[in-house]
Order: structure tokens, then C-alpha cells, then sequence
């Protein structure tokens, strides 16, 4: 397949049904943070880029959500698979995207770098889609906070050393800081900033 014909392939054959699908999925993640989602629908996007991410990305991106793509992303095909399937521009200053995609084994820049927030309208930061080796299998980490009944384990493989040392200084900024999705495959996990996470 031509870099020019991945473009305009890969995307959802039912585009509102599976963009739906993906969607609740997602909230669920968020409601229930350290969850495995099992998506029941992924997209086939131009490598780097991974199933369950392309598949986020047509979910939640569009015309008035710029994103922002790692250096490897963004001298692949993945730019203009984004915006041709979602509307969404890509912007190379990390404090405007929405949302900002990672290939697995990219570096992760600190959180700060990307948009946090106001005190008063938090929810104009920037959301990390971060694709990881598995969801599975890594350190265990112990996560606590709302939409957590006793505290769960997580054990994402692939995050970088200074994880919690980023997510520890995500939290103490809140209301402001970035939220996180996890994908492997056609997985996701998702944790929002409300969540605290420890070594088990």
C-alpha cells in the first residue's frame, strides 16, 4: 500500500456506529480509572500510529481540536490520516493541542510542557494518548482516588522511568494537569488527574 492510499484508508467502515462504541468505552475508562477497555472496534492507521490510538483519534478528534503527534508521527503518514478522517489541524507548539499521540517507545516529554488548564476552566488541557508495549506485565502500580473502590492494580509495560514522578506532579497542580490514555493494541486504559498512583 502506497503512503499516499493510507491516507484515505484505515478508518471506521461505520463511522458514527463505531466512533460511538469507542466513545463509550472511553468514558467507562475514565469513570472506572486502571480498567483494561477491550475495544470492540479499531482503526488500521499508517504505522507508527497504533490500532487502538487511530481509533481514539477518529473518536475524539475534529475540526476545533488541534492535536499535536511525536517527532516520529509526525514525519509519517499520520498527520494527514488525521486530518483527512477528523478535520483536526496538527500544531507543533505543545501548550494549544487537545490532544497529543505517542508511538510506542516514544520519548514522553514532561506534562507540563502541554496545556494544564485554568483554575478556572481546567478542562482546556491537553489529553496524552500514549501507546505502550501492553497493558500488562510492567511494574505494578497501585491506583487510588475517585471512580476507585479499594484501590486498584495497574501494571502498564512500556511507561518511562520518571512516570510517577510526572504523575505525581500532574496531581498537585489540581484542578489543572493533563489526563492520560493508555493504548496497547486494541486496548485502552485511561487515567484521569484525580487519580493517585504508588509503587504496589
Amino acid at each position: 500500500m502506497t503512503a499516499q492510499s493510507q491516507i484515505y484508508s484505515g478508518a471506521f467502515a461505520d463511522p458514527v456506529f463505531e466512533a460511538q462504541s469507542v466513545f463509550r468505552s472511553l468514558m467507562d475508562c475514565f469513570a472506572r480509572p486502571g480498567i483494561i477497555g477491550r475495544l470492540s472496534t479499531v482503526a488500521a492507521p499508517p504505522a507508527p500510529l497504533g490500532e487502538a490510538s487511530g481509533a481514539v483519534a477518529l473518536t475524539l478528534c475534529d475540526h476545533d481540536t488541534p492535536v499535536w503527534l511525536s517527532p516520529a508521527l509526525s514525519k509519517s503518514s499520520a498527520p494527514k490520516w488525521i486530518a483527512f478522517h477528523t478535520g483536526a489541524g496538527v500544531t507543533d507548539t505543545k501548550d494549544e493541542p487537545r490532544f497529543a499521540f505517542f508511538e510506542k517507545g516514544a520519548a514522553v516529554p514532561g506534562f507540563d510542557q502541554f496545556a494544564l488548564g485554568t483554575q478556572e476552566y481546567p478542562d482546556r488541557s491537553t489529553t496524552l494518548v500514549v501507546e505502550v508495549e501492553a497493558l500488562e506485565g510492567g511494574q505494578p502500580l497501585i491506583g487510588r482516588g475517585p471512580g476507585i473502590k479499594n484501590g486498584i492494580v495497574i501494571a502498564p509495560k512500556g511507561l518511562p522511568d520518571v512516570f510517577l514522578d510526572l504523575w505525581a506532579a500532574n496531581r498537585a497542580i489540581f484542578p489543572r494537569g493533563i489526563d492520560l490514555v493508555l493504548t496497547a493494541r486494541e486496548a485502552v486504559l485511561c487515567l484521569p488527574r484525580t487519580t493517585k498512583l504508588e509503587r504496589e
